[in-house]
């Protein structure tokens, strides 16, 4: 799902990892839970930047919810119930990644207006029952399209600046799908990286064994 030159690694459960006196500090107040999840991800990050040859870095949150990645680094971290991931890669060679993952459920009850756009409910309630939950597969390429947006805009992106719309390249059984999306940036994509202004992102998506996992990586 991902170009070469990212390194990607993941994980189906928590890991006792150390963190930095600065990552510890961040996530001191959290539940248990919390603080697990956040030490694993970047436990999985840290291995990841191994490969690249980058070691011991101090991976706390910067502006924008994301992680402050060392200099000319570009990065990603996801988790929820079942799965960690981290993907890195170099500036040089990826401009922005995004990842996100979900379980393979339903979004709750009355929370799909509140991330989408018209249009997209009006293609979401044109699909047949065909076993997918297009709803949740939406909300997780929302969430892989603002991971890829914030570090190359330094703005917000809310759900209702994209519109994404997917495609189906493969349907193994009722659990088992992958494809392409493409999230089409609805306000002014303006950066502050020095590239060019982002009219749309292009992803990847694959849906197995519960999860859904989406990807973005612009070379």
């Amino acid at each position: 799902m991902l170009p070469r030159g990212v390194v990607a690694r993941e994980a189906h459960a928590d890991v006792a990892a150390p963190l930095h006196p600065r990552e510890a500090a961040q996530i001191a107040k959290a539940v248990p839970k919390r603080r697990a999840e956040y030490a694993t991800v970047r436990h999985l990050a840290r291995e990841a930047l191994g490969e690249l040859g980058i070691g011991d870095a101090v991976l706390v949150k910067g502006e924008g919810g994301g992680v402050d990645w060392p200099r000319n680094v570009v990065g990603a971290l996801t988790h929820c119930d079942g799965y960690r991931g981290a993907v890195v890669g170099f500036r040089m060679g990826v401009r922005t990644v995004g990842i996100d993952a979900e379980p393979h459920l339903p979004l709750p009850d009355k929370v799909l207006p509140t991330v989408s756009v018209e249009s997209e409910r009006e293609v979401l309630a044109e699909r047949p029952d065909d076993g997918l939950h297009w709803d949740r597969l939406l909300f997780c390429a929302k969430e892989a399209t603002y991971k890829a947006w914030n570090p190359i805009t330094g703005r917000w992106l809310g759900f209702e600046d994209a519109e994404i719309t997917f495609d189906l390249t493969e349907r193994t059984d009722d659990a088992t799908a992958a494809g392409t999306f493409r999230s089409r940036i609805l306000i002014d994509g303006r950066t502050t990286d020095g590239g060019a202004p982002v009219a749309a992102f292009d992803g990847r998506w694959r849906i197995t064994e519960g999860l859904i996992v989406t990807s973005i990586a612009v070379v």
